[in-house]
């Protein structure tokens, strides 16, 4: 039988108070704080850098499904773009599942069909999502980001697939049309009461019914969390101990993920499930999507876990921050950057999975891959090595005239474990933490908009 094989999520670091939020608008907090993506991030690098901690020996992804309501291109497969960062096989399948909250379990129970059919033997399904919300509304203080990733084979390393259902329903209940920069919904508990809770409540009982198990037998489960108390009336309705069956949906931690939040919540689930728990997994949007799982006990590296990321990050000072890096505000600025489709594709290998180059003579690793060593002089060219995620900082500075949402700018030099020197900018980090020797690792960041499109590379943020 199917299942999963490995999780990750990738949870930014900075926070938002609603506190400060509703000080902004002379509102009412909701309570709690949310994860608010750096102005480098995006939902590709969340799902990418989410992809990047699955850590899985063995053979590579044949497919690459990325899910999201929010990708960075109207008209480009943000799928291939991973596929190109992980290095894998020209031959994989890649595919962007969008358009609906669901877009994340969507994507699930297709990488499920394909290993299925045969198409694949391991699928990456690789969620991220930045939804941004009208300032001064409900939403504003709602919304959260977040990317996670399951790799799905036909092992079930962590869970197996005991039953899948899916309903399909024609609902306005939150929508965005092209051009509107911000999700709509009708006002009231329209949707809640005539969408969420009836369609959730049809696929629940579906897929109860393909496997023959009453609620009470279900360990876990995750049910998407649009707001805090909505997940507990349909608990209630389809017959489930809210306190002790319902998943933490971290809406007062991280807010309202969108396509992420159940593979979230489910990565949560696995992590501290017990071989034979059965767990329920729900995603809401234009219907729903309903998976049983059965859990093998296996552990989960907890290094990179849901409750670690958590605990990890950086509280926004002001709703002005948070604002630049929405570009909520925007200023005039001067150009300084360059961009060219044909140097993107020249340096593709370089710039996605990261490839360097060893001397053959010396053994002296070096990036960008030069024609002659830069070390013994060596004419006979490089042999292409991928460079280490992890170093320590062999240098600095921080420049405060380059413009930037989260001033200053420290431009680094990193020794990369295993060889090698990268010249990259710092992320996440506050100037004053920077020193030398301290321990570092690469994340997958968006550098700038110029040219017409997004430009992606690596930066590096404290371990």
């Amino acid at each position: 039988m199917a299942g999963i094989v490995a999780v990750a999520v990738s949870v930014p670091r900075y926070r938002l108070p609603r506190e400060v939020i509703a000080r902004e608008w002379g509102a009412t907090a909701a309570g709690g704080e949310k994860a608010v993506a750096n102005h480098d991030e995006d939902s590709l690098t969340l799902a990418v850098n989410a992809a990047l901690g699955l850590g899985v020996d063995g053979p590579p992804a044949d497919a690459v499904y990325f899910a999201t309501t929010t990708s960075p291109w109207a008209e480009k497969q943000a799928a291939a773009t991973i596929a190109a960062v992980l290095d894998l096989p020209p031959a994989a399948r890649t595919l962007d599942f969008t358009g609906t909250l669901r877009a994340g379990t969507s994507a699930m129970l297709a990488g499920l069909d394909a290993i299925a059919g045969g198409s694949a033997s391991r699928v990456l399904v690789a969620a991220g999502d930045c939804r941004i919300a009208e300032p001064d509304s409900p939403a504003e203080q709602s919304f959260g980001d977040a990317g996670a990733a399951l790799l799905l084979g036909c092992e079930a390393g962590l869970a197996e697939v005991v039953a899948t259902h899916s309903v399909a329903d024609e609902f306005v209940g939150t929508w965005r049309t092209q051009g509107q920069e911000f999700p709509r919904a009708f006002p009231g508990a329209f949707e809640t009461k005539f969408g969420y809770g009836r369609v959730i409540a049809e696929a629940v009982k579906g897929v109860l019914a393909k496997v023959r198990i009453e609620p009470r037998e279900l360990a876990t489960v995750v049910l998407p969390a649009p707001t805090p108390r909505a997940p507990q009336a349909v608990a209630k309705a389809a017959g489930l101990d809210p306190k002790r069956q319902l998943q933490e949906s971290f809406w007062t931690t991280l807010g309202d993920t969108g396509a992420v939040q159940p593979l979230l919540m489910l990565a949560a689930a696995l992590e501290r499930a017990k071989a034979g728990d059965l767990i329920l997994v729900v995603g809401y949007g234009d219907g729903a999507d309903a998976v049983v799982l059965r859990a093998t006990g296996a552990a989960i590296p907890a290094g990179h876990g849901v409750a670690r990321q958590i605990e990890v990050k950086r509280t926004l000072p002001s709703y002005g921050r948070y604002a630049r890096f929405r570009k909520l505000v925007r200023k005039e600025t001067v150009a300084t950057e360059s961009s060219s489709p044909v140097i993107l594709w020249r340096d593709r290998k370089q710039l996605l999975p990261l490839y360097g180059g060893r001397c053959a003579r010396c053994g002296t690793v070096q990036f960008p891959k030069h024609r002659i060593c830069v070390e013994c002089a060596d004419a006979n060219g490089l042999e292409e090595v991928r460079l280490a995620r992890r170093g320590r900082l062999f240098t600095f500075t921080n420049d405060y005239l380059t413009e930037s949402p989260d001033p200053p700018v420290t431009h680094a030099v990193v020794e990369l474990d295993g060889g090698g020197r990268l010249y990259v900018q710092l992320t996440d980090c506050e100037p004053e933490r920077v020193a030398i020797d301290m321990p570092l690792e690469l994340t997958f960041r968006k550098i700038h908009e110029h040219g017409g499109f997004n430009n992606y590379f690596w930066k590096a943020r404290p371990q």
